[in-house]
């Protein structure tokens, strides 16, 4: 039996201006009608606590003992009503036995016609005495609302009915069961999880991984289907938190209409929020939403409910007949349903889309393509062409000595050909981010102080370059070594940073994955570079202990040549292979978030 429209009307714009903090002093009366508590969060189903009388009939005037008793519980509320018409108003009145545990409320115009609690003290046991009405119903319920923490609640908990002496049947079924009280905020449990049938067809959805199965213990799914007036919205995902989606009218979080599933204590409860900018959400009361259902199995939430397309009286509150940006995240809760930031980027679905209009089946990025094409680029320049680059200038010089290219030694030509390359790749990926976030990003922590530090070193090198001294010139060795440690820290640093970037909730590549095959990486570069070093050391060796006479030592000058440059050439040739594998591994995993 649904609220009076007056009365939900009433008990909403209570609601939305109550003190957030609750009624830990029991003075409840705006909920004399609803029983609701203007917690912001779901009733629980399947109470905890009894209700009990001591005998089943009552004359007028008779005295009736209540009982309510269960788990610890903080606050209470208690009437008694018409059993075939459980929205009336409260009727006959209540007698304290504990003055420190209870209090006496008056409901519309019947005096001390409800019980509350004192404080938010834990209790386990309450007992009052219902003084029966002179002109009172044939049948009477006890309902009570308990409160076991601030969103931990069960709402018209139904109790025993009495009834006048040789009353009738009543005409209509009575409610002995919870499931039987019927409000807007009652919740359901549902029986089996989501499933994708009707995506693109019937209903809108938003998956991740793009096609992936809902039912799926790694699916996070969402789901729009228009019913006339209304929208009936499913959402589930591995989440042991909470999960949210929300409405907005660009790429950011702020100023957005958002809706969570929230775990708490196993059991979930449904909310809207209205976003401030990055501020946590402040949770709204759910009164918007109908037809909540949850499912808590094996780590994966799910919920579903309906709204109504144009919510006029609800501010924050999107119509859902236009075109938004689609927001999906996931995150931890702690202790009473407190929601933290979600540790990743939330996925963002690459356009506008109006969930009421033509039904399709779309995926999403955690990763903004400026993201991607920042962290791609840098992938190129640090992976490929700096670690090519290095490897030619180091032991390619005696190899391509006298070859040419454009006039110039060949391996001088690629070594800088590779470096001018880095160069560009850099200051483009450099400006990326800073297009994206349209400045400098705080949250970032040390990855851009180290990225900039590796873009003014990467400018350095090209520019010292240019004022390189003649090959003999006595400033050439000190040349040599500013070149080599300014060129070593950079990669260094560029190593570190990229470690730190591929954490970041922006580029939240794949976790130990990432890690681990950065690590392949720096030790497959660094044993390419301890295997070509030995390899010269011992090629060095063989020449000076050749003691024949000169035509024997350039013979064998020349065989020494020719078995490096082979060497050397199938060791360039593995290591640019390696080099492309780990790249491509990369690409892949910026491409799959």
């Amino acid at each position: 039996m649904e609220l009076p429209g007056l009365a939900f009307a009433v008990w909403i714009l209570i609601c939305f201006y109550a003190p957030v903090d609750g009624y830990p002093s029991g003075k409840v009366r705006e909920a004399c009608t609803s029983m609701i508590p203007c917690h912001g969060s779901s009733p629980q189903l399947s109470p905890e606590h009894t209700i009990t009388v001591n005998g089943t009939e009552f004359k007028p005037g008779d005295n009736i003992e209540v009982h309510l008793s269960g788990p610890d519980f903080e606050g209470f509320f208690i009437q008694a009503r018409d059993a075939e018409n459980l929205d009336s108003p409260a009727v006959g009145s209540f007698m304290l036995v504990d003055q420190r545990l209870s209090q006496l409320l008056t409901c519309g115009r019947t005096k001390n016609s409800a019980v509350s609690h004192t404080s938010k003290a834990k209790k386990k046991y309450i007992k009052v005495y219902w003084i029966a009405p002179g002109d009172g119903p044939k049948h009477v319920q006890f309902l009570a609302t308990v409160v076991k923490k601030y969103k931990t609640f069960w709402v018209k908990i139904p109790g025993p009915i009495v009834s006048q002496p040789n009353t009738p049947s009543p005409t209509t079924p009575l409610h002995t069961t919870p499931e039987a009280i019927s409000t807007s905020h009652l919740v359901s449990y549902l029986s089996k999880p989501f499933n994708a049938s009707g995506c693109g067809s019937m209903k809108f959805c938003v998956r991740n991984p793009s096609n992936c199965d809902p039912e799926s213990a790694s699916c996070f799914f969402l789901s729009f289907q228009h019913e006339k007036s209304s929208v009936f919205i499913e959402m589930s995902g591995p989440s042991e938190g909470y999960l949210a989606f929300a409405l907005s009218h660009d790429q950011w979080m702020g100023g957005d209409d958002a809706y969570l599933c929230i775990n708490e204590d196993h059991s979930v409860h449904v909310s809207t929020a209205y976003l401030k900018g990055q501020s946590p959400p402040v949770l709204d009361s759910e009164n918007s939403l109908e037809d909540v259902s949850w499912r808590l199995v094996d780590g994966v939430l799910q919920c579903s409910f309906r709204r109504s397309i144009r919510l006029p009286a609800y501010k924050g509150r999107f119509n859902l007949d236009a075109s938004y940006y689609i927001f999906l995240a996931d995150g931890e809760t702690s202790e009473g349903g407190l929601i933290h930031k979600h540790s990743r980027q939330p996925l963002i679905t690459n356009g506008i889309y109006n969930v009421t209009g033509l039904p399709q089946d779309i995926g999403g990025s955690r990763s903004p393509r400026l993201i991607k094409a920042h962290g791609a680029l840098m992938f190129v320049a640090w992976i490929t062409t700096v670690s090519i680059g290095v490897i030619v200038a180091r032991f390619f010089k005696p190899v391509w000595s006298h070859s040419f290219l454009f006039g110039k030694e060949m391996w001088f030509q690629v070594h800088r050909m590779l470096m001018l390359t880095t160069v560009m790749l850099t200051s483009i990926s450099f400006l990326l981010p800073f297009i994206y976030r349209g400045g400098w990003s705080p949250q970032a922590g040390f990855h851009p102080y180290l990225g900039c530090t590796v873009m003014a070193l990467t400018i350095f090198q090209p520019l010292m370059a240019g004022f390189r001294p003649s090959r003999h010139a006595p400033r050439r060795q000190l040349f040599n070594w500013i070149h080599w440690s300014t060129g070593t820290t950079a990669r260094i640093l560029a190593v570190v940073t990229m470690f730190l970037g591929m954490d970041l909730p922006a580029l939240d590549l794949p976790d130990p994955w990432d890690t681990y095959t950065m690590i392949g990486f720096v030790a497959w570069h660094v044993g390419i570079e301890v295997l070509l070093e030995i390899h010269s050391y011992c090629l060095i060796r063989k020449v000076e202990v050749i003691e024949d006479d000169r035509v024997q030592i350039l013979q064998s000058l020349s065989s020494a040549e020719a078995e490096g440059r082979l060497f050397n050439q199938i060791v360039l040739t593995i290591y640019v292979c390696g080099n492309i594998v780990f790249l491509i591994a990369f690409l892949a995993a910026i491409n799959q978030i």
